[in-house]
């Protein structure tokens, strides 16, 4: 049962389309103009990995390079790597405080301004 996507030339938005066998034939129509002049994309590749292959990816030395401590946004384009590591969403308060990060805004200022989002923990050990 193919998924793919398309791109209406007319409106430009993307469209999916689900087929329910693959010799099923329908033309495709975009869903917000009904243009049928829509292309094909490649759609993105999910690859499916362990948990322990994520957690080695996190723990590799390689990628703490760059990492500065000391630096706001050094920790917050960690943070954005460990959390696409993990695959999954970390809530409003992890992308709040990774937010805040980005923009300079020190951890202790964040903890300061919303300590329950630290939940105790020192934000600035959170790299190491």
């Amino acid at each position: 049962m193919p998924i793919y996507e398309y791109g209406c030339q007319d409106c430009h938005r993307r469209l999916t389309i689900f087929f329910r066998s693959f010799s099923q034939v329908v033309t495709p129509r975009c869903s917000t103009c009904g243009s049928e002049n829509v292309v094909r994309l490649v759609s993105r590749v999910a690859v499916v990995r362990s948990e322990e292959s994520r957690l080695d990816s996190l723990t590799d030395p390689s990628q703490l390079g760059d990492l500065d401590e000391n630096d706001p946004r050094s920790l917050a384009r960690f943070m954005r790597k460990m959390g696409d590591e993990m695959g999954e969403d970390l809530g409003p308060e992890f992308n709040e405080v990774v937010s805040r990060l980005e923009s300079g805004e020190s951890p202790e200022d964040i903890e300061a301004a919303i300590p329950e989002l630290a939940g105790g923990d020192d934000l600035g050990n959170m790299a190491g």
